[in-house]
């Protein structure tokens, strides 16, 4: 007896894979936007699913941004509910939020996809992003000079979020879909070059594979995973190191110097980010240029005063100390 074509086939066996330590009974949401990734995904798991002893449901996302998006997001869900998936669920938001329109979307989308695992108590939701996804998502932090937390790109696994398509070229799983004989909807969106990631897509990588070969796609993948692992390795070296060094200056939260000075810089700034963050300054604030001069604190100190930071946060040196803290208590503790 022959199996399904081989991209059907590599496509159910990556759902497999990403939901083989569910718990028989335990519900996945397939997040479902009706493109040809998404659907594939959606076909997917809803083979692969009940042959684990899971229930698989579904769950697409009306962001309001094109004419028609309420009926299509109406269709993206009787075209689930086809397959076999059940719960369905659609979702509409408002699209109003900062970071520019890619990161307001991308904020209003996991809110409902959020809200909507909540709802159904749904043990993971699964999504569609594909190796050359993955590759965007790396050159597009080389362009912002990220560092390698960023770099690593896509997580397989991040909380209750699962993307078993990152091991999978975008050509095999939109071949998948097509062999599923499965009517997919091409967002327009994709294409228009008011978009840096359709920029990214139809220009950037595609010279970049005219200038140096083939193969660009999988190698920054590839690094991706490397830098992951680099990152996730010096993320916990920090937080030893933060355990050792946290103390107290006033009441304020602190961080002993020598411990700071007795390590390498790539943790140093790891730890001095994160108490940044846990003393009110806003993630999409705080930038690398004010963890560099709190850094400066530690290595280059020459008396100088308190550093500003997002929030209201004022990072300074007393001592053998590095203080972090908000408000008026910090304008005097600086000095001022």
């Amino acid at each position: 007896m022959t199996g399904p074509p081989p991209d059907i086939a590599a496509a159910r066996l990556a759902v497999r894979r990403a939901l083989s330590d569910l718990a028989p009974g335990d519900l996945v949401l397939v997040a479902c936007s009706g493109g040809p990734d998404s659907l594939a995904l959606t076909a997917a798991a809803a083979f692969a699913a009940p042959r684990l002893g899971l229930r698989a449901g579904g769950v697409t996302v009306d962001h309001g941004l094109q004419e028609g998006s309420a009926d299509r997001a109406a269709w993206v869900a009787a075209e689930m509910a086809s397959l076999g998936l059940e719960p369905v669920e659609s979702r509409t938001v408002a699209v109003d939020g900062g970071g520019g329109p890619e990161g307001a979307a991308r904020s209003a989308r996991y809110a409902a996809l959020d809200a909507a695992a909540e709802a159904c108590t749904a043990a993971a939701v699964l999504l569609g992003h594909t190796r050359d996804d993955q590759a965007e998502t790396v050159l597009l932090g080389l362009a912002r000079g990220s560092g390698a937390r960023s770099l690593s790109g896509m997580p397989a696994v991040t909380g209750r979020y699962r993307r078993p398509f990152l091991g999978l070229d975008r050509r095999v799983v939109r071949s998948a879909c097509d062999m599923m004989g499965l009517d997919a909807w091409q967002d327009p969106h994709n294409a228009d070059p008011a978009y840096t990631r359709s920029r990214v897509r139809h220009d950037a990588l595609p010279s970049l594979e005219a200038a140096l070969g083939p193969g660009i796609t999988p190698s920054l993948a590839r690094t991706a995973d490397l830098l992951r692992d680099d990152a996730d390795a010096l993320d916990l070296w920090a937080e030893e190191v933060r355990s050792r060094a946290g103390t107290e200056h006033e009441g304020q939260p602190a961080l002993d110097v020598t411990e700071l000075g007795g390590v390498p810089r790539a943790v140093r700034t790891r730890v001095l980010r994160r108490t940044a963050l846990e003393s009110g300054c806003p993630a999409g604030e705080l930038t690398a240029r004010h963890v560099a001069e709190l850094e400066r604190l530690v290595s280059a100190w020459r008396g100088q005063k308190h550093i500003p930071l997002p929030g209201g946060v004022r990072g300074w040196r007393t001592g053998k100390r590095i203080v972090l803290a908000s408000g008026a208590a910090s304008g005097r503790d600086a000095g001022e």
